[in-house]
């Protein structure tokens, strides 16, 4: 896969969770990197500002707005892939502001797509979402289940997804849908499930969440990563939509029990209304179909949950005092 000179490519979102692991890679390859991260005022590049600086001489990191369309065609500027990943993934506060997801994912994604269009590059990853399924009508789910938007959040990546489809077949843009299943690990943020579990038990013994029966199918970061830079890097695919999936799901119960035996203690469960999606809203059961993937791109074997959530576990309690207490972990 990264045979042959080495390309230069813009990372969307790259500051963020999978971006900085996707970015980090890509790197590690020899790839130039120009990372598109959100402006702030500190002028701070996320978890990129801890990548080894012996890494980061291929680097270059543009501050924007994925929202504005100036921003988005300067940093894909003089670029040949792009990964785009820059994207609001908070569920619960897409019931509290859906416009905002509209914007951020819906209209983001069209500009990195009008800009592509102008360079014109000559591969775009466009990063999705199994919520886009909704509840799975069927299992395992691939890449011909329905769409079902059940939230906010659903809806905006189920619109950005047909945005690119449709610039693939209106303008024969080279774009590639990734539909990654649930993503954790090192670096995500402390509001995903995963990251509030594991601080929450590394602090006490008392795990307080929402309905704790739907049943998930998980992924470790560096194998959603490791798909990511194999697809950008192929030649094949084009036109085509991928689901990254480890293909075993658990239920969120069943991650707290592993995640009790890793740190040897016991740890009670309690389920607060306040945590708990609205009943139509809940997405019950994901379990992905990756064969597809695997079989175009030649995938390695996933990463092993237990395993996986040990190198979590690990990042989390290294990092636990830099991790503000907040209402949502207690």
């Amino acid at each position: 896969m990264t045979r042959g000179r080495h390309k230069t490519i813009l990372v969307t979102g790259a500051g963020g969770f999978i971006g900085s692991h996707v970015a980090e890679r890509l790197l590690c390859q020899g790839h130039r990197v120009t990372a598109f991260v959100r402006y702030t005022s500190t002028g701070n590049a996320g978890y990129l500002d801890g990548l080894d600086r012996r890494l980061t001489k291929n680097l270059t990191v543009v501050h924007g707005d994925i929202r504005n369309r100036d921003d988005i065609r300067r940093a894909a500027s003089g670029t040949e892939i792009i990964i785009h990943l820059a994207a609001q993934i908070a569920i619960p506060y897409s019931y509290l502001s859906p416009g905002d997801f509209v914007e951020v994912n819906t209209v983001g994604t069209l500009n990195v797509l009008a800009a592509a269009r102008e360079m014109p590059c000559r591969r775009i990853v466009h990063l999705s979402t199994s919520e886009v399924y909704g509840t799975a009508q069927y299992l395992p789910i691939d890449e011909k289940h329905p769409l079902t938007a059940q939230s906010p959040y659903a809806a905006s990546k189920i619109a950005a997804d047909k945005i690119v489809e449709s610039f693939h077949r209106s303008f024969g843009l080279p774009a590639v849908i990734a539909r990654p299943f649930n993503t954790y690990g090192p670096r995500q943020s402390p509001r995903a499930v995963i990251p509030t579990i594991i601080i929450q038990a590394l602090r006490g013994t008392t795990i307080r969440l929402g309905n704790v029966e739907p049943r998930r199918d998980l992924s470790f970061v560096e194998d959603t990563a490791d798909t990511l830079v194999k697809i950008a890097l192929s030649k094949k695919g084009i036109g085509g939509q991928f689901n990254i999936a480890s293909g075993k799901d658990y239920t969120i119960a069943e991650v707290v029990e592993i995640i009790a035996d890793l740190l040897g203690k016991r740890l009670t469960i309690r389920t607060e209304r306040r945590r708990v999606r609205p009943r139509s809203s809940e997405v019950a059961h994901l379990l992905g179909d990756r064969s597809l993937a695997a079989k175009t791109f030649r995938l390695k074997t996933p990463t092993l949950l237990r395993d996986g959530l040990a190198r979590t576990l690990s990042w989390f309690e290294a990092n636990l005092d830099s991790i503000k207490r907040e209402d949502y972990q207690r």
